[in-house]
């Protein structure tokens, strides 16, 4: 936990600057979290912390807290398809980023919306939560890699959602390249391999083929780690809706999960979830 003198925020995570007076839109297609951690509700705590306007398709509800979830209903994929066309035949979306989608017709009825949106648009091949528990059927794996890694600008797994889509098991930072070769044949323009189960300092590939980006942060001492990739693919989202490309998009993004990590708070008797709000909250002490 934060105090006076072990201040996360630090320069390097920068809010969207607005047009005028209308912020950047940015629409997250993803289950709730009930903890307030992770899922939609981590996606619009990022969203509004980096300057844009959140917008929801709510997939699925969780009963979920810090110990982990305890049951999990999807919606109807008409629930889904009427959400998604409210927000952006109306309003409209300047990136979208996607999360828990649970069984193979959520995927599929996603992919379908997303494919041809002019929007960048960043996958969270969401496969287990932070405690194991199950959020993607094992079922619907091969339409997260035939349907919805295609529409990816951005695709953001983690070790265990590479294993489980690619078979590989990286071990090491070597295993990485092969990790993202692997995410990549299945058509996103960019994977962002997430190193951070590996030992050492939190170490992530964004790469696209041609280029490589190592992206290394310090290993903060904090337990509370909920809704890093959540939080982690929104912000990479909102960086993107604001212009930014890819690479600077990641960086920053990166920044700001770093600090929100080191402000991460406990809730409850688990695993409590990040700070959202560092980057103009008051110190704790």
């Amino acid at each position: 936990m934060a105090t006076s003198t072990d201040d996360p925020r630090v320069p390097g995570a920068p809010r969207v600057p607005r047009d005028h007076r209308v912020p950047v839109r940015v629409l997250t297609v993803a289950g709730s979290d009930s903890g307030g951690g992770a899922g939609i509700q981590a996606d619009l705590k990022t969203m509004l912390a980096l300057g844009a306007h959140g917008m929801s398709v709510l997939t699925a509800v969780t009963a979920q807290n810090s110990q982990g979830v305890q049951g999990a209903w999807e919606l109807p994929a008409e629930a889904v398809r009427a959400q998604f066309r409210s927000v952006v035949d109306d309003i409209g979306v300047q990136a979208v980023k996607t999360g828990m989608l649970a069984t193979t017709e959520l995927v599929e009825t996603v992919a379908g919306l997303l494919a041809g949106l002019p929007a960048p648009v960043v996958v969270d091949p969401v496969g287990v939560s932070k405690h194991g528990d199950p959020l993607l059927a094992a079922e619907a794996l091969d339409a997260v890699r035939t349907k919805l890694l295609p529409t990816a600008t951005v695709a953001t797994p983690n070790l265990d959602e590479v294993a489980q889509l690619t078979g590989i098991r990286a071990g090491s930072e070597g295993d990485l390249r092969r990790a993202a070769r692997a995410v990549l044949d299945f058509g996103p323009r960019w994977a962002l391999i997430k190193g951070g189960h590996l030992p050492g300092d939190a170490v992530d590939l964004l790469t696209d083929g041609t280029e490589e980006h190592w992206l290394r942060a310090p290993r903060h001492d904090n337990r509370h780690t909920h809704g890093t990739g959540c939080t982690l693919a929104s912000a990479i989202a909102t960086y993107l809706a604001g212009g930014m490309a890819v690479p600077e998009a990641v960086t920053a993004a990166k920044e700001y999960v770093t600090g929100a990590i080191a402000a991460g708070f406990p809730l409850g008797t688990g695993i409590g979830p990040v700070d959202h709000g560092w980057l103009t909250a008051p110190p704790r002490t």
